[in-house]
């Protein structure tokens, strides 16, 4: 096996760059309980989840200057009961948004299958009777992490799974893994050291700039610097543009090419902004309501005391300012959320442009198979057709899928 990747390091979008003597991540990465594949994989690869992260129950704060905290507490109890008592005992609802909160709960407790026709998470929630202080201290804030999407074109469907995974199972499902170092040294370099240890190859800075196509079968794929490796099965696990670019020579994947050119990308912007040691949050992390930035991490666990990272998940006016005005409105935003705080010693801002697929209503229909037309060209990414959201989670599933069927293929 030889797994081939252009840039100089491992991990895509869950890489650790080095920015102003500091080792940071591309974006702040959350792992839920639910994961299983994912935490599947990192016992594989050596890694004891204990180790690298610290598992809290899910607890939400979310906060908006100059009003009431709002906060849910998921309680030890077996789910969905956990899920039905913390917003049962929110703070900072009303006794109205709570009850319809919890109608939303059982909705989501009794729908058993995919929904027939996908609508947005917006005409859903209102469906539900989800009112405007629940849907932007609640649904809103949970759209964007987890589809990162605005929830007025965000599939309902995805979010619907997303929601049951995380509640409906097991009350562990929902606990919330916050990394307790970069995720370059969690998943990446492991990878690394495993595939090797098993006897792969990992080639840095090889790019595929063509698939060799014969008979519609893959026979292997060129390389930028003009070599040529052959291979009866090739695992394309890049992002949908640049798929897309190698399949585009190739007739007979017209299907899939049409499809890949639907999907959208959607950006994250990670704006980090450095106080003095003192200063941290009161938990791992905290939402924030009325402003660009929509989530604060308190880095401390990393080594890092006093560095905040304000996530800003999707399109929207922030990706109209250049860097300096977008961390000057976010620090200004934190200066009012945290009146206590001092002024922050630097800042600077990560940008993903294209850190995730949008997942907008309708997405599923058009998100490719595993599988293509071309034998033994297969697709894996987070992207593809695994149901879930683009997270670490659809993306090891993904893998799995394509690695199933090489094996399958072979037994028979």
């Amino acid at each position: 096996m030889v797994l081939l990747e252009s840039a100089g390091q491992l991990g895509g979008r869950a890489r650790t760059i080095h920015y102003r003597g500091a080792d940071i991540d591309n974006g702040q990465h959350l792992i839920l309980g639910a994961y299983r594949e994912t935490l599947r994989l990192l016992n594989i690869l050596g890694v004891h989840e204990q180790q690298v992260f610290d598992r809290h129950p899910l607890q939400l704060q979310m906060r908006q200057a100059g009003q009431a905290d709002t906060k849910f507490n998921f309680p030890s109890l077996p789910a969905p009961l956990h899920a039905l008592f913390g917003l049962a005992m929110a703070e900072g609802l009303s006794i109205n948004d709570r009850w319809h909160a919890l109608k939303m709960c059982f909705s989501l407790i009794s729908i058993r299958h995919n929904i027939k026709t996908d609508i947005s998470v917006h005409e859903f929630l209102r469906k539900k009777g989800q009112g405007d202080k629940l849907i932007n201290t609640l649904w809103q804030p949970l759209c964007l992490a987890v589809l990162n999407t605005p929830l007025e074109i965000a599939s309902a469907e995805i979010f619907i799974k997303s929601l049951k995974d995380a509640f409906v199972r097991k009350r562990s499902d929902s606990d919330l893994l916050y990394a307790c170092s970069n995720l370059g040294s969690i998943l990446p370099e492991p990878a690394h050291r495993y595939l090797e240890h098993q006897g792969g190859i990992v080639k840095l800075q090889h790019r595929v700039i063509r698939l060799i196509i014969e008979n519609n079968k893959i026979s292997g794929v060129e390389l930028s610097g003009g070599d040529t490796m052959y291979a009866d099965y090739v695992i394309m696990a890049v992002p949908p543009s640049t798929c897309k670019d190698l399949l585009a020579p190739h007739e007979a994947m017209g299907q899939v090419l049409a499809n890949l050119s639907q999907i959208e990308n959607a950006p994250i912007c990670t704006v980090y902004v450095q106080y003095p040691p003192t200063i941290g949050l009161t938990l791992p992390m905290i939402g924030l309501i009325g402003t660009i930035g929509q989530w604060v991490f308190d880095r401390a666990r990393y080594g890092q005391a006093g560095l905040m990272a304000v996530v800003i998940s999707s399109e929207g006016s922030h990706m109209q300012l250049d860097n300096d005005a977008l961390r000057i409105q976010v620090i200004n935003e934190l200066s009012r959320v945290f009146p206590d705080w001092p002024e922050p010693v630097e800042s600077y801002v990560i940008r993903e442009r294209r850190a995730t697929f949008l997942c907008r209503t309708g997405i599923n229909a058009i998100r490719p198979a595993t599988r293509t037309p071309v034998s033994g060209c297969l697709l894996a990414g987070d992207y593809t057709a695994t149901g879930y959201p683009a997270t670490l989670e659809g993306a090891v599933r993904s893998g799995i899928k394509a690695a199933q069927y090489i094996i399958n293929s072979n037994s028979d």
